[in-house]
């Protein structure tokens, strides 16, 4: 047997949707002013962080963790009041992504908007489904005649939609989220991630209570401040939150996961004085960015704002020589020359606007 033949061979295994589909599209820059993954730029207080680490201390880690974290998801359901049946927790809603596309989407339809979050198609064509991608309208709104179309051509399969939507920050009318739902009855399950809802002052999972077929997708990634940590959740109805679970290993979440969790959310003010800090450091921004006289940023509903320059690769290598990284977003459809910046604390804010003025 020659060595191409062991190659060809060993790849063979391998189903064709994953040797073909992408890696996640990023690449890790350092510079000293990070703006580019919308995480939130404040850490966890070391008060807090004394507390994990002492209540951590009492627990075993030789032992399994509790088999779906139950004490953890009867805190979230407190919080969201929500029927802890109907809670699924992951590590990292990205998680949640792949168990939902795999319980609606292999063999099936994966419906999403462009551009949008690249995990949602990735999702699909990792698992083989029929994906279909429809473009924004150019204001960013939702295509909702084409949504309602290709639902209503039929499924069964999985509809994503981002509220606010990434990476646009647009937040999409209640009305027309209703609409596409009339027409996902019966054969689509519909996931509402909500991974920025803490920065706009409205929510949809009511939407999960009244229709079976609706997840709501959170993370603890944003506004929480525990990127590093990985933990998401999902809303439904019990039935769905089941089959969700289904799909997600056993003792999945760790008592590290588990316990920063629960500390951070005994301590829901800290979160909701950062989450007002960061609405006004975005409003700010935008007012600054409104002045530039050759760029457009369009208002967001999120921690970052998307902004059209002239040339979105000159302008991201001029601003990471003055050490400040943003994410290129030109690569995306009807998003030629843009860049996303994440909002930062007053005085990576305040860099980047300073930067800004001596770039065109």
């Amino acid at each position: 047997m020659t060595i191409s033949t062991v190659k060809n061979s060993a790849q063979n295994p391998v189903r064709s949707q994953v040797r073909n589909a992408p890696l996640y599209p990023f690449t890790p820059t350092d510079a000293p002013i990070k703006l580019d993954q919308n995480e939130s730029p404040f850490d966890v207080p070391l008060g807090l962080k004394r507390e994990i680490f002492a209540r951590l201390e009492q627990i075993s880690w030789n032992r399994y963790p509790e088999m779906h974290a139950e004490g953890l998801k009867q805190k979230i359901s407190a919080l969201e009041d929500w029927d802890v049946a109907g809670v699924v927790l992951a590590p990292g809603s990205n998680v949640l992504i792949y168990a939902l596309a795999q319980i609606a989407g292999i063999g099936q339809r994966v419906l999403t908007v462009a551009p949008g979050f690249a995990l949602y198609a990735l999702s699909g064509k990792l698992l083989g489904s029929n994906l279909t991608e429809l473009p924004l309208e150019p204001d960013f709104s939702l295509p909702v005649d084409d949504l309602c179309s290709e639902l209503q051509r039929g499924g069964p399969g999985i509809l994503f939609l981002a509220e606010p939507h990434a990476p646009t920050g647009a937040l999409h009318s209640t009305s027309n989220i209703l609409k596409i739902l009339e027409s996902a009855r019966g054969e689509w399950l519909v996931v509402l991630d909500e991974a920025y809802v803490q920065y706009t002052n409205s929510s949809l999972k009511h939407l999960a209570l009244e229709h079976d077929n609706v997840a709501i997708l959170r993370t603890f990634s944003k506004a929480w401040g525990l990127a590093g940590v990985r933990l998401g959740y999902l809303l439904s109805n019990p039935n769905l939150a089941a089959n969700v679970q289904k799909m997600l290993l056993p003792f999945n979440i760790s008592v590290l996961h588990q316990v920063t969790a629960e500390v951070i959310l005994e301590h829901p003010e800290i979160t909701k004085s950062l989450v007002e800090q960061t609405i006004f450091e975005r409003d700010r921004m935008m007012h600054a960015l409104q002045a530039h006289p050759n760029w457009t940023p369009y208002p967001s509903h999120a921690n970052y704002i998307l902004i059209r320059t002239g040339d979105a690769r000159r302008v991201h290598a001029q601003l990471l020589e003055r050490g400040i990284l943003v994410r290129r977003q030109d690569s995306y459809l009807n998003l030629e020359g843009c860049i996303r910046v994440s909002i930062g604390t007053t005085f990576e804010n305040d860099a980047f606007i300073a930067a800004t003025k001596d770039i065109s």
